[in-house]
C-alpha cells in the first residue's frame, strides 16, 4: 500500500484547481476505499462537477473523531513555478507540488493509513470528511455536515487538517467578502462633469473601507491571540473602465473582512452600505438617476471561539504534547463544524506560509510528525 508521501504525490497529481471538478480524485479515493471494504457517500453540488466525500471506519458508536480536508487548490497561473505543480518533487527534505501544505498533505497521511485504521479493531471510529470549494469561501462543507448530522452518530471530535505545523489551534477568525458593483454615466473625458465615473466612486469607496483597516489597526486588542490583533478589511480586486478618455461606466471589486470573534463583520457591511447611500449615491444620481452602488455578500464563514472542555481540544494535546494557546487569521471549515454542536480544533502538518506561494512545499518531517500523530489516534480509538 502507498505510503503517505506515495499518497501525497498521487494527490498532487489531481489537479483539483476549485474552478474545475475534483471528481476524479474522489473516484481515486473511492476505489482505495473499497480496497479495503470501506463504503462511503457522496454529496454531490448543484451541478453534479463536484463533491464532498465522507466515510466511516470502524463500529457506527458515539464518541468517533472526524479527519476533514479540503480537496481543492488555489490556481497557479502566472506564478513562478520552478517545476510542475501538479508532479510532487522532493528537494532537499521538502515536498513541492501544489496542495502539499494545503492540505493534501493532511489527506494523504489520512488515506494512507486507511489499511491500518481498518486492520486495528477501533472501539470508536474515524470518519473522514473530503469537502469541496472551501479555497473559494468554504461552500461545500456546509451540505456535507449536514448530511453526516443525520447519518453518523455523533463524533467526540473533529480536526480540521490545516496547515499548523501540528499545533493545536482553537480560534478563528471569520471570513466575510462582498462584491461592490459600481454603476456610472460614461461620456467623453473632456465632459467629465456631464457623466459620473465608476472607477473614482469606487476608489472613494475603497478608501473609506481602508480607513476603516486603519482605525483598527490603530487600536489592537490587547491581549488578543490572534496576528494581527484586530479585524482586517482588504480589496484585493478592481476591474473598471475601458479606455483612458472615455469616463468609466462600471467599476467592480472584491473587498474581504477577517473578523475577531467579538467584531460582528455584518456591522462593518451595515455601516458601509449608509455610506453608499448618504453620501456616495445622492450626487450620483443628481446627475443620472440610473447610476448607483449594489453591493453582494459573497461569503460568510463562521470563526471559532475558543471553548473550555473541548473534548477535541484534550484529545489533541495529549496526542501532540502542544500546550500552548494558537489562533490563526486564515479561514477553515471548523466553524461549520462547530454548529451541529461537535467539538473542533485545527491540526495539521505544514505552515500557511506556503500555501498558495509558487513552489509551495510541505517538509518531509513535518509529514511524518502528522503519521506519528494519527498513528496515535488511531491506538488511542482502538
Amino acid at each position: 500500500m502507498p505510503t503517505p508521501k506515495e499518497m501525497l504525490a498521487r494527490l498532487v497529481g489531481f489537479p483539483t484547481v476549485s474552478s474545475d471538478s475534483n471528481l476524479s480524485l474522489l473516484g481515486f479515493v473511492q476505489d482505495h476505499l473499497e480496497a479495503h471494504g470501506i463504503g462511503w457517500t457522496l454529496v454531490h453540488d448543484e451541478t453534479g462537477q463536484k463533491a464532498n466525500l465522507y466515510a466511516t471506519i470502524g463500529p457506527d458508536v458515539a464518541g468517533g473523531v472526524v479527519l476533514s480536508g479540503h480537496t481543492d487548490v488555489v490556481p497557479v497561473e502566472g506564478q513562478p513555478w520552478s517545476s510542475d505543480p501538479f508532479t510532487m518533487v522532493e528537494r532537499d527534505g521538502l515536498l513541492y507540488g501544489r496542495g502539499t501544505a494545503d492540505m493534501k498533505g493532511f489527506l494523504a497521511i489520512a488515506l494512507a493509513l486507511v489499511p491500518e485504521m481498518a486492520a486495528a479493531g477501533l472501539k470508536r471510529p474515524i470518519h473522514l470528511a473530503l469537502s469541496y470549494d472551501e479555497e473559494v469561501g468554504c461552500r461545500g462543507a456546509p451540505s456535507m455536515i449536514a448530511a453526516m448530522a443525520e447519518t453518523i452518530a455523533p463524533p467526540s471530535a473533529v480536526i480540521v487538517g490545516e496547515p499548523t505545523g501540528m499545533r493545536v489551534v482553537t480560534g478563528q477568525k471569520t471570513t466575510f467578502s462582498f462584491t461592490t458593483t459600481v454603476r456610472g454615466k460614461p461620456v467623453h473625458s473632456s465632459q467629465v462633469n456631464r457623466g459620473v465615473s465608476a472607477v473614482v466612486v469606487g476608489c472613494r469607496l475603497v478608501a473609506f473601507l481602508d480607513d476603516l483597516l486603519q482605525a483598527n489597526m490603530a487600536h489592537p486588542v490587547d491581549g488578543s491571540p490572534f496576528d494581527p490583533p484586530y479585524t482586517t478589511i482588504h480589496t484585493g480586486m478592481i476591474h473598471g473602465g475601458t479606455a483612458h478618455n472615455i469616463v468609466a461606466r462600471d467599476c467592480s471589486f472584491v473587498t474581504d473582512i477577517r473578523a475577531l470573534p467579538e467584531d460582528d463583520p455584518f456591522a462593518y457591511l451595515a455601516r458601509y452600505r449608509t455610506y453608499v447611500a448618504d453620501t456616495i449615491e445622492p450626487p450620483m444620481k443628481a446627475i443620472d438617476p440610473e447610476t448607483g452602488v449594489d453591493v453582494e455578500v459573497r461569503a460568510h464563514v463562521p470563526g471559532l471561539v475558543p471553548l473550555p472542555d473541548n473534548p477535541a481540544e484534550t484529545l489533541c494535546r495529549r496526542l501532540t504534547g502542544d500546550n500552548g494557546m494558537h489562533a490563526v487569521s486564515y479561514g477553515t471549515e471548523a466553524g461549520q463544524f462547530r454548529q451541529p454542536g461537535w467539538p473542533v480544533v485545527v491540526c495539521g502538518p505544514g505552515s500557511i506560509d506556503q500555501a498558495h506561494q509558487p513552489d509551495e512545499f510541505l517538509a518531509v518531517e513535518q509529514l511524518e510528525a502528522g503519521t506519528a500523530f494519527m498513528r496515535r489516534l488511531i491506538t488511542d480509538l482502538s
